[in-house]
Parts: C-alpha cells; sequence; structure tokens
C-alpha cells in the first residue's frame, strides 16, 4: 500500500464516473477523484498524486501540491479551533489537525505557527507544535564510523522558527536545528520563512550547526554579481554605490554585506564588465563610462615609477658641540695676567652664544665648588648604581700658593 502523506507515482488500473482507480502496487486501488484527473488520461497512464486520509479515514489522491508533506515542517494558518484542537490550512481540502497535546500554547484562529506533520497512533496526519520532540540539537552521524552529514559550506533548507536573544532557530533539512546569529543577517527575515542557506560551522564540542545566508568565501561573489548586473540594467546602466558607500545602503538594496559587495564588485570589474566611476558603477556603455575612463588614466599619469621614486632624506646626525655648561676656561699664567687685577674676557663657544670667564672665577675656585661640580655634570653609566656608589670629593692644586699650601700627589 502506498504510504500516506507522500507523493507517489501510481498506474491507472480503472475509470469510473467518480474518478480513476490507480494501482498502488500492492493489488489496492486508490481513487484519484474526477476533478482532479488531467485531460487525456486513459488506462496504464502514470501520475504522480499525493496520498492522503479523506474524512471516513480512506486513502484517496490528488493531484493538488501540499505546503507540506510527512516528517517536513512548516509555517501554516489556523482556520479553525473546537474543543478537540485546531485546524490548519495545508492546501488541501481537508484541514490538517493538530490536537491539543501537540500545542505548545493554545492556538488561535488566523495565526500562524509552525508545525511537523507526523502520524499519530490510528495511521492519521496530524500537525505538532512541539519540534524538540522531532528537531535534533546534534548533527552527527548515528553509528561510528559513519561521516558526518554536514561539512562547513554545504548548501542546506532552512525555516526560521523562533527568534532568541543571539539570532533565529532554523530548522535546517526539516531534521536538525541550526543557528543563525545576528552579525550573519544582513537583510529583513521573520518567523516562518524559508531561505536556502549554507552550514558556517559544525561546532566540535557539541555538533551544532551555525548558518549562514551567504555562501563562504570568493563564491559568495557570483550570485551577488547577478544582482549588481540586474540592478544596473533595471536603473538604467549607473548605480550610485560603490566602495565607499555605507553598508546599511548596501543591505537595503542588496541583502548581502559589504564585504561580499566589494567582492562582486571587484570580480566584475576584472571582468570588464562594469566601470567604477566617481558616482558608484555602471555599464561600459553608459556615457558616464568615459569620465571614469580618463580619470584612471590620469591618475595613472600622475603617478611616479617606483624607480624615480627618490629616496627619503634622512636627517643629518646631530654633532655633539656640547661642552659642560659651567666649565671655566683655564686661562695661562702669564705676568701680564698677574701684574693686572683687571678681569680678563674669555670667549667659549656654546651654541650660537658667548660666555665670559673672569681670572678672578678661576683663581678663587675651591675644591668644593669644583666637587660639586663634576659631580653635576657627570653622568654615570648606570642609573641603579646611584644609591649604592657613594660621591667621590676630588681636590685639585690652587693655582695661587702660599706659604700655608699643601701640595698634593697626582
Amino acid at each position: 500500500m502506498a504510504d500516506i502523506g507522500l507523493f507517489h507515482t501510481l498506474t491507472v488500473s480503472d475509470v469510473q464516473n467518480q474518478g480513476l482507480y490507480l494501482n498502488d502496487g500492492e493489488g489496492g486501488r486508490i481513487l484519484l477523484p474526477k476533478r482532479y484527473v488531467p485531460d487525456n488520461t486513459n488506462v496504464g497512464d502514470e501520475i504522480k498524486v499525493f496520498v492522503y486520509l479523506d474524512s471516513d479515514d480512506r486513502p484517496i489522491a490528488t493531484t493538488q501540491r501540499p505546503r507540506v508533506t510527512l516528517h517536513q515542517a512548516a509555517n501554516l494558518q489556523v482556520v479553525d479551533v473546537n474543543t478537540t484542537g485546531a485546524f490548519l490550512d495545508w492546501g488541501l481540502p481537508k484541514d490538517l489537525f493538530v490536537p491539543f497535546a501537540e500545542q505548545n500554547q493554545r492556538m488561535e484562529p488566523g495565526n500562524n505557527y509552525v508545525v511537523y506533520v507526523t502520524l499519530d497512533n490510528t495511521g492519521r496526519l496530524i500537525g505538532s507544535n512541539k519540534l524538540n520532540r522531532f528537531i535534533q540539537d546534534e548533527a552527527k552521524a548515528i553509528w561510528p564510523g559513519e561521516p558526518s552529514p554536514f561539512e562547513q559550506g554545504d548548501k542546506v533548507k532552512m525555516l526560521i522558527a523562533q527568534r532568541t536573544d543571539i539570532g533565529y532557530k532554523a530548522i535546517v533539512n526539516d531534521k536538525y536545528w541550526g543557528v543563525l546569529h545576528e552579525s550573519q543577517i544582513h537583510t529583513a527575515i521573520r518567523v516562518g520563512q524559508r531561505f536556502e542557506g549554507y552550514v558556517r560551522r559544525v561546532r566540535e564540542e557539541d555538533h551544532r550547526l551555525d548558518l549562514s545566508l551567504e555562501p563562504l568565501g570568493h563564491t559568495r561573489a557570483d550570485p551577488v554579481a547577478k544582482k549588481i548586473l540586474a540592478k544596473l540594467h533595471e536603473s538604467g546602466g549607473s548605480l550610485g554605490l560603490g566602495d565607499h558607500s555605507p553598508a546599511d545602503l548596501i543591505e537595503l538594496h542588496f541583502g548581502v554585506s559589504k564585504r561580499a559587495f566589494k567582492m562582486a564588485m571587484g570580480k566584475l570589474f576584472k571582468q570588464r564588465e562594469i566601470v567604477i566611476i566617481p558616482e558608484g558603477i555602471c555599464l561600459p556603455d553608459h556615457p558616464a563610462a568615459a569620465s571614469g575612463t580618463s580619470e584612471r588614466k590620469a591618475h595613472r599619469s600622475s603617478t611616479i615609477p617606483r624607480s624615480q621614486k627618490t629616496e627619503k632624506k634622512t636627517p643629518a646626525a646631530k654633532t655633539d658641540q656640547k661642552t659642560p655648561r659651567d666649565t671655566d676656561t683655564m686661562t695661562t699664567d702669564s705676568p701680564k695676567a698677574d701684574a693686572t687685577d683687571t678681569d680678563t674676557a674669555t670667549v667659549q663657544p656654546w651654541g650660537n652664544h658667548t660666555k665670559k670667564a673672569s681670572h678672578s672665577d678661576a683663581n678663587n675656585r675651591s675644591p668644593e665648588n669644583d666637587s660639586k661640580r663634576s659631580t653635576k655634570h657627570s653622568k654615570p653609566a648606570n642609573t641603579q648604581d646611584k644609591s649604592t656608589k657613594s660621591k667621590k670629593t676630588v681636590y685639585r692644586n690652587p693655582k695661587n700658593k702660599t706659604a700655608s699650601t699643601l701640595s698634593l700627589k697626582k
């Protein structure tokens, strides 16, 4: 007998006033009502039909296509509610029944709900809103040694089922749960929508699926490039979007990320299918393409080849011409200097300035002042040894010797 809730290709065995009788392959006959019989159908022809149960629980066939079949999930609208449950419109004359026991919350007429089609204990088709009983969290092989059902980059069919804090939960291929994160959403979506998406990652720690609406890698540029060309033809050959356009504006027009848009635009530009102009992009035969071509030529002519580029001038090393700031010029003992009491001014270079050093200051040097100057301007090699090393006082022989002056040995 043909399975209930699925499509079958059956052979016409008999023609009656009420319709055609189809052979189910096991000696049974299934009625195809007359209103669904295609024209010019004769005995022996094969017809693809959907088999379900009528109001009297008898198998019946139809050429109509329901919105959902057995072991599939769909977003359906409630048309009626009675004391036993809710009835949902699934595209067939007999509505899909959802008992109260299979509802997470009481369904209300006019609202849409995501349900999973299954069989009850009597073999009738029913819907269930308790999706976790039928949808698996982990996408892994059932038996050891079997390959994983999904790999990164696989194309899948997804049904948006629930809104979460991090994005949306989606039913993947009517069998597994997947998560579509907010960062992967660049277009308006809602619960109940169907998309063709891609597996962004299969998490190793729990075998759960992370999803994406765009292909991974450079393959994402192909569908976006087709959208760009179609948009250019619709808008008369030019489009006011380019590399510097805001990401929100790109998502509004194309429903993709800015990165995918730039990849597609670069691919079209390399294939010479578009021309980049200051206002955005255009087709090669558009009048604005000439300005974009001339602008690129002017830009190339104005650029200097690398071989002719002059190297950066490195600043000359500064010569250290500094001398100790407080060092006095040592004057030689001469009879003229001893005889006169006037100060002799000697000029010492210090940058662009001159400094006068008097002979009397040189004669009035004391060991204490010399020691202060030497310790003030001397830079120790290691700053960490300042506290450990004691300062040494250096004594020098005075120039004006008297009888009480002691001579120091060198």
